[in-house]
């Protein structure tokens, strides 16, 4: 279900490292999945966080508030900006526009392959990617992000980045108790990308429904994230379990 509505700002401050400020042309999620947290960080109820609220005017703002502000821009801070709504709008390709003429600094986060419509775009930009790839059994993404694109369709997509030049990483975020046992087939499928750069998150619970988890039988997993770290290396991966302080450094100013 999509929502239009008037956004009074298109930029706000971000807290995230490596992003001065953010950019979401959507609030709200079609992904649905079961350990979102952002609905909680908005304060927007659980139950209306999959009703997408499209900001119809965020280009033109866009383009009004950039000569004020100086920094990296984060496309994708609180939701997807390649969400499905984007095939219909187009807003993200629409700011991506903007940022592209006035030759602004990008951070992209996403968990969909239909950044590869914009991938013209992106080579002649100073761009960053993060792909979020959580599992690599699509039985479990279909459980656990029945709304997200399957973890094969992102690895496809990351792979075209890496090819065409784009400074990618992977985030393995949250790492889940269904991903235990499954961790090499996914590192190996990352590496097979040629990305080389994977961050790893724990389980937060904090804005949670827990009681959604627990009925599935998923938990948060110190085991898996140690395996991560231990074949990642193996594999010749730059793993690292702090996301917030690492970023910065692999993205020098």
């Amino acid at each position: 279900m999509y929502e239009t509505i008037e956004c009074k700002r298109a930029l706000s401050p971000s807290g995230l490292p490596g992003v001065d400020y953010a950019l979401n042309p959507y609030t709200g999620c079609e992904h649905g999945c079961i350990y979102c947290y952002a609905p909680g960080v908005t304060h927007t109820d659980l139950r209306t966080w999959r009703v997408v609220r499209v900001k119809r005017n965020i280009p033109g703002r866009l383009a009004r508030e950039l000569p004020a502000v100086e920094g990296v821009i984060g496309l994708g801070t609180v939701t997807d900006p390649y969400q499905y709504a984007e095939r219909k709008f187009r807003l993200t390709q629409m700011c991506l526009e903007i940022l592209h003429e006035r030759n602004r600094r990008v951070h992209i986060h996403t968990k969909s392959d239909l950044i590869l419509r914009d991938l013209d775009l992106l080579m002649d930009m100073d761009v960053r990617v993060g792909m979020t790839i959580t599992n690599i059994d699509d039985r479990v993404s279909r459980m656990t992000e029945p709304g997200a694109p399957l973890p094969r369709d992102r690895l496809k997509a990351l792979k075209g980045l890496v090819d065409a030049g784009i400074d990618c990483y992977v985030l393995i975020a949250p790492v889940m108790s269904s991903l235990e046992g499954r961790e090499r087939r996914l590192l190996e499928a990352v590496a097979e990308t040629g990305a080389r750069s994977v961050f790893s998150d724990p389980l937060n619970l904090s804005n949670v429904d827990p009681s959604r988890l627990e009925r599935m039988g998923i938990r948060s997993s110190p085991l898996a994230r140690l395996r991560i770290g231990e074949i990642g290396r193996e594999l010749g991966l730059d793993v690292s379990e702090s996301f917030e302080n690492r970023l910065p450094d692999l993205w020098p100013s």
